[in-house]
């Protein structure tokens, strides 16, 4: 399923969880790992210009300094990740999210892996918002074509298997691309998919009981319907019931049906016709005990060549 998978990592001191998944995703799939760590830039005039990783002083960054962190992050793994053909740490300055793209077009990634926020948030003295993940994955999800998956810990090997997947659905062409790609990883590791469709109930006392089960009975109808041709010869098990938070309705499904992956369309629709990336994406990616791999439908990429061009 994965060949070239791109993981990305702002730690050098010390292991990395999303480098420890991403390993051992790379080995069950028999496939190249591409370990990615950005030395950030600290000025928008110079790229160069980056933090010590130890004092964290501004210096000018050389061939010299990126050997040193080089092996620096390498001793963090020294069983799990030597330097062959199968696994390759590149290290360069820039911004994080223009270099992790850029990257991933060079090698032509079918899969990166990141964290949900920046552990340079405390050094930064950034109070971090609950339940909104970093900007560099942010600006991953919304330009790059290929899956991206957000990992919160290191998550065992047995459950790397993915045997069940959940896939939120709200009927948008960005959920499509998602249970597309849901049902790509069920065939390729026989698996259970579990398309989830939160039912909006409206906070009305004039919303009767009668009225959920009409709702819900249409809704389960709609969702068997959008799942039938894409996930027709897998094993599949629509699931719909009411809330009134898709996030906490998708965990508590996830929880309720124990699996292993989680799977979201990155983006909703604004009236004026802006995407973004959905508030239940980065409040499910921030909280999941499982990996969540966010779809982005290609609709709603941001274009990217015209800032690659200015840095």
């Amino acid at each position: 399923m994965f060949k070239k998978i791109l993981v990305a990592t702002d730690r050098v001191n010390f292991p990395d969880e999303t480098v420890l998944t991403a390993a051992k995703i790379a080995g069950q799939n028999s496939a190249r790992l591409y370990i990615m760590h950005v030395l950030e830039s600290a000025s928008m005039k110079n790229r160069n210009t980056v933090r010590h990783y130890q004092s964290g002083q501004e210096i000018l960054n050389n061939a010299a300094y990126e050997k040193t962190v080089k092996k620096v992050i390498l001793d963090n793994y020294p069983k799990l990740l030597p330097e062959n053909e199968k696994c390759e740490l590149k290290i360069v300055s820039g911004f994080p999210y223009l270099e992790i793209l850029r990257y991933s077009r060079q090698i032509k990634s079918d899969l990166i892996v990141m964290g949900p926020h920046s552990s340079k948030a405390q050094e930064k003295g950034v109070i971090r918002v609950a339940g909104k993940i970093g900007s560099s994955v942010e600006g991953v999800i919304m330009r790059e074509r290929c899956p991206v998956m957000i990992v919160n810990h290191e998550i065992p090997a047995k459950r790397l298997n993915f045997q069940k997947i959940l896939v939120g659905i709200d009927f948008s062409e960005s959920c499509a691309s998602a249970l597309k790609f849901g049902t790509s990883l069920a065939h390729a590791s026989q698996s259970l998919i579990i398309p989830f469709h939160m039912l909006p109930v409206p906070p009305s006392p004039k919303y009767r009981q009668a009225d959920y089960e009409s709702d819900l009975d249409t809704a389960q109808k709609r969702l068997h319907e959008f799942c039938r041709d894409i996930a027709a010869d897998i094993d599949y098990q629509p699931t719909a019931w009411g809330g009134a938070f898709p996030h906490m309705e998708i965990m508590k499904c996830a929880e309720k049906k124990d699996v292993d992956l989680i799977v979201m369309g990155s983006h909703t629709k604004e009236n004026q016709g802006k995407w973004y990336t959905g508030s239940a994406v980065e409040r499910v990616a921030f909280r999941s005990n499982c990996p969540v791999v966010v779809i982005t439908d290609p609709k709603a990429l941001q274009p990217i060549e015209e800032e690659f061009a200015n840095v």
